[in-house]
C-alpha cells in the first residue's frame, strides 16, 4: 500500500484509510471481536491508517485490532467537546481506552461547524494544542462537511490536519457546492495542510458508480489518504486491488457493494427534534409533530440513532 506525508505533519499515512464508523454501533453495530478481525486484516493488507472517533464508540474494536500488532500504524480520533476541560478528558480517554501513550491525530469533530468554529470551540482547540505540546498527541486538525470552514482552517495555524468532506455528486456539502469545496481543499493543501477525505462513496450513495467516485477523489491534488468504511476482507481486497490498478475480479465484486442503506423512523417517534441537533447535515426535520428524513441530504452516518429518546431512528439495509 503506498504511503504519503500528511501536509508538514512529518506522519506517513497508508494512501487508503481504514475509516470505523460504518461498522461500530452507529451503523453495522458489528461485535468487537468481528470488528477487530476486517481491522487487523486491513493492517496486514497495508492499511496503516484508522480513522475513529469518541462518538463512533469503536475504541475496543480498534484495540483489539491493535493486540500484538508491532507493525507501523496511525491512529486518527476526533471529538466533539466544545471546552477545554471536556476535551482533554476525550483525549485521555482515547489514550486509555485504546491502549496508546501518544494518538497521532486527534481533530475537533467539526461536521456542522460554521465560520465561528474557532471562537466557539476555542477551549477545544487549546487543549488539543497543549496535549501536543506534551507529547499526547502528534498532530491536530478539524473534520467538517463545510467548504467554509476548510478553508477558515486552513489559515489557522494550530490546524495540521483537515479531513474535509466530498464526493463526485457534492452530497453532504454544507456552506458550498462541491466546486467551492475542492477549491477549498486545494488552498488548504497549498498551505501545507494534511488532508485525508471522507465520504467520497456520499455514505454508499454511490456505490453503484464505485470507480468513477474512486476517481474522482484520487484526481483532486494535495490530497494524501480516503478514508472509506470496509466491513469485509472481500471488501478491503477490491479497494487495495483497485488503488493498485489492478484488475477486480467478477467473483470479488459480486461480494461487495451489494448492502444499500436507509435511515427509516419508526411509529413511536413524538417529534421531539432530539435528532435534529446531532445530524452533521440538516437531514432531519420535524414535520406535524414527526421526524421525516430528507433522502437527498441523508448522509447514513447514523449520528442521529443514540438521541432518540424512542429510539424510533434505524438503519436497516434495502436489501
Amino acid at each position: 500500500m503506498k504511503q504519503n506525508i500528511l501536509g508538514n505533519t512529518g506522519i506517513a499515512v497508508s494512501e487508503l484509510c481504514q475509516g470505523t464508523l460504518p461498522i461500530g454501533p452507529l451503523q453495522a453495530g458489528f461485535s468487537v471481536e468481528k470488528a477487530a478481525e476486517v481491522f487487523r486484516y486491513g493492517l496486514e493488507q497495508g492499511i496503516t491508517f484508522i480513522d475513529t472517533a469518541q462518538r463512533y464508540e469503536t475504541y475496543p474494536h480498534v484495540r483489539r485490532a491493535l493486540a500484538g500488532y508491532s507493525g507501523h500504524v496511525v491512529i486518527s480520533s476526533k471529538s466533539w467537546a466544545s471546552s477545554y476541560e471536556l476535551m482533554s478528558q476525550a483525549i485521555e480517554q482515547a489514550r486509555q481506552e485504546l491502549d496508546r501513550d501518544v494518538i497521532d491525530i486527534f481533530l475537533l469533530h467539526a461536521a456542522r461547524a460554521g465560520a465561528k468554529v474557532f471562537e466557539e470551540r476555542k477551549g477545544a482547540l487549546d487543549a488539543l494544542c497543549e496535549a501536543k505540546a506534551k507529547g499526547l498527541i502528534r498532530a491536530t486538525g478539524m473534520s467538517t462537511h463545510s467548504a467554509k470552514a476548510v478553508r477558515l482552517a486552513a489559515d489557522v495555524p494550530e490546524i495540521d490536519v483537515i479531513h474535509p468532506l466530498i464526493n463526485m455528486t457534492g452530497l453532504g456539502i454544507l456552506d458550498g457546492t462541491m466546486e467551492n469545496m475542492r477549491q477549498s481543499i486545494q488552498y488548504a493543501a497549498d498551505k501545507g495542510k494534511g488532508i485525508y477525505l471522507m465520504k467520497i462513496m456520499a455514505g454508499g450513495h454511490l456505490v453503484d458508480r464505485y470507480q468513477q467516485a474512486f476517481d474522482f477523489a484520487r484526481s483532486l491534488p494535495g490530497v494524501n489518504s480516503y478514508a472509506v468504511g470496509m466491513l469485509s476482507r472481500e471488501e478491503i481486497d477490491a479497494n487495495i486491488a483497485y488503488l493498485e490498478g489492478r484488475e477486480i475480479s467478477a467473483d470479488l465484486k459480486a461480494k461487495v457493494g451489494k448492502s444499500r442503506k436507509q435511515t427509516v423512523i419508526m411509529d413511536q417517534c413524538k417529534g421531539c427534534g432530539n435528532c435534529e441537533k446531532f445530524c452533521p447535515n440538516e437531514a432531519i426535520h420535524v414535520v406535524d409533530a414527526r421526524a421525516v428524513v430528507d433522502p437527498e441530504r441523508c448522509l447514513l452516518c447514523g449520528y442521529c440513532v443514540p438521541h432518540c429518546p424512542q429510539f424510533s431512528i434505524r438503519l436497516i439495509n434495502k436489501d
